[in-house]
């Protein structure tokens, strides 16, 4: 019996997989509105009904869709980061962000992440997914930086909203073609490059009316 429900279960998770490695081709050659459930079946080589066993509907297989591919931008961030071996936080920071910018030029994302996930699941449910993922990662890299000392101390959600928030205006104008990539290249690795500081240079000199031991001469 044990069996059969191990069997069971592993049928289930493969057209599972199916329908989202379906959906997730479609979805990002066409766009959300252009696949039909009716595509979708077929390319995953199940049945309607499997289909909607695993999910209630198209929506419901695009915001899995969008989770998997979220998932996939962290994985992505993480290992360039990993990978450029560099021992900066910021630069770090930098690496990730232009990873991101990178991933964000690929049709796939720009079609599933950056231009249908908004209008299929509406904004306020498009960003609760991202915040789980990317903003949580950018969060994490920006405490990373703070307790290195190469960031002043601050809140991190806020700052992490603000700069999510222009990395997706940046892939939004790299999806639709506003700016060139080089561009906005440059524009986040200056933004980034700003926030570091030096604590003790950068603290303002004390006034000389806050300052008993000041003369005027």
């Amino acid at each position: 019996m044990s069996t059969d429900r191990r069997t069971q279960a592993a049928r289930s998770a493969a057209t599972r997989q199916a329908l989202l490695e379906a959906g997730r081709t479609l979805f990002g050659q066409v766009g959300y509105a252009e696949v039909s459930t009716v595509a979708i079946v077929k390319a995953a080589g199940v049945s309607r009904g499997a289909m909607y066993h695993q999910f209630a509907d198209k929506r419901a297989l695009f915001e899995a869709v969008l989770e998997d591919v979220e998932r996939d931008l962290v994985q992505r961030i993480g290992s360039a980061v990993l990978t450029s071996g560099l021992p900066d936080p910021i630069d770090r920071l930098i690496v990730g962000c232009l990873a991101w910018l990178d991933a964000s030029a690929e049709p796939e994302v720009q079609r599933i992440a950056l231009l249908d996930a908004p209008a299929v699941l509406g904004w306020d449910r498009w960003r609760e997914i991202e915040s789980r993922h990317t903003i949580g990662l950018m969060e994490e890299r920006l405490a990373g930086a703070m307790a290195a000392g190469r960031i002043h101390p601050q809140a991190t959600r806020p700052l992490a909203l603000v700069l999510v928030g222009a990395l997706d205006e940046a892939s939004q104008h790299l999806a639709k073609g506003y700016e060139s990539p080089e561009a906005i290249r440059s524009v986040i690795k200056q933004l980034i490059s700003g926030l570091a500081g030096n604590p003790e240079h950068d603290a303002p000199s004390p006034s000389r009316d806050a300052d008993p031991d000041v003369r005027d001469e």
